[in-house]
């Protein structure tokens, strides 16, 4: 037999067992503690001949841990390689098309950013071409937190000693009539984020251009960047709030966040 028939008598063998393999691994990770053999298989409605044999192959590559007692548990060689995935996940490059695909759905700018000391840094811009307002803050560009919408949100993260630590070092600087320079303001404001979830800048960093943002959690469920869409004032859709939210929760999603820790 040639070297490609024998492959294609194989091949759906060897995806049967990656399938059974998965379907293991799954298993163990939904169990709470270590699982014995049995509940194994009767998890995934596999004979527990062949469950013990693929088993047996992961414990040999160290994707599962066999116990004392015969149960088995997730093995270290996962951990190792998910902190490899995490350590090569480019925040911009994952976020890049998901904001592409609210951009095409609303037609204005959508931005990235991520807190750097007492700013926020914008890390990736879509531009709508249609805007007639000078934006100041592009890609590269810095601004403080309590000016951005995009801000808020990580000053919202923080405690409240934090936030007043904020607001005694930087002054709260103001940029337009409507910019929050007092710490009561900016602590109502805030108390509002926390309890929304997203976060508004009306008109408070530059006159005439509105944004409402959203916070991106990694894996640990720290807010690690936040999304917002910006627009003239008068351009402004209160159905943004929901569309950014959403995007903002697949990013999420794809930098492995499941949700609140209970």
């Amino acid at each position: 037999m040639s070297e490609a028939a024998e492959g294609a008598t194989r091949t759906p063998g060897s995806i049967q067992v990656i399938e059974r393999m998965m379907s293991l691994l799954d298993a163990l990770a939904a169990a709470p503690d270590a699982a014995s053999l049995k509940q194994l298989a009767g998890a995934t409605e596999l004979h527990p001949s062949t469950a013990h044999r693929i088993l047996a192959a992961m414990c040999n590559a160290r994707f599962v841990e066999r116990q004392d007692a015969g149960t088995y548990r997730l093995g270290i060689r996962l951990l190792e390689l998910g902190n490899i995935v995490k350590s090569r996940i480019n925040l911009r490059e994952v976020a890049l098309p998901y904001m592409q695909e609210l951009h095409e759905k609303i037609g204005e700018a959508i931005n990235l950013g991520a807190r750097h000391d007492d700013e926020i840094v914008y890390l990736e811009r879509t531009s709508s071409g249609r805007s007639l307002v000078r934006v100041v803050y592009l890609v590269g560009g810095r601004a403080p937190l309590h000016l951005t919408s995009l801000g808020k949100l990580f000053l919202a993260a923080e405690g409240t000693q934090r936030v007043r630590e904020y607001a005694r070092r930087t002054g709260l600087p103001g940029k337009t009539p409507h910019s929050l320079t007092t710490l009561e303001g900016l602590e109502k404001e805030l108390d509002k984020v926390r309890r929304h979830g997203i976060a508004y800048d009306d008109e408070e960093a530059e006159l005439g251009l509105k944004c409402v943002a959203a916070p991106i959690h990694d894996d640990e469920g720290h807010v690690v960047a936040a999304l917002s869409v910006s627009a003239p004032a008068d351009r402004h859709d209160p159905d943004w709030a929901r569309q950014v939210r959403e995007t903002a929760d697949a990013v999420s999603q794809a930098l492995g966040y499941t949700g609140p820790r209970k």
